[in-house]
C-alpha cells in the first residue's frame, strides 16, 4: 500500500535552508536533521508556529521522546516530505 508524491524540486529557498559546513546556526533560526541521513537543516525559528511543522515535531516527540543520544532536533521523516511541508510556509 502506498501512493505517490509530487516531484519536489530544491528551490532557492531549499539550497538556504541546508547548512553550511561551519556549523553556525544564525540568530533566529535552529538546526534541525531530516532523514535517513540525518541532513542538517537550518530554519527560521517562526516554523515552530506552522501547524503541520508541529505535526512534524509531534513525531519526532513519538519517535525519540525528549531525550535524543543525538542531542539535537532531529525530525523522522524523508527529506522531500520536510522540503514539501517547509517550502509550503513560503507560499511555494
Amino acid at each position: 500500500m502506498g501512493f505517490r508524491l509530487p516531484v519536489i524540486r530544491r528551490s532557492s529557498f531549499a539550497a538556504k535552508m541546508a547548512s553550511s559546513k561551519s556549523g553556525q546556526v544564525p540568530k533566529g533560526f535552529l538546526a534541525v536533521y531530516v532523514g535517513e541521513e540525518m541532513k542538517r537543516f537550518v530554519i527560521p525559528i517562526s516554523y515552530l508556529n506552522q501547524p503541520s511543522f508541529q505535526e512534524l515535531l509531534s513525531l519526532a516527540e513519538e519517535e525519540y521522546g525528549y531525550d535524543h543520544p543525538m542531542g539535537a532536533l532531529t525530525i523522522p521523516c524523508k527529506e522531500d516530505i520536510f522540503l514539501q511541508v517547509t517550502s509550503s510556509f513560503n507560499g511555494r
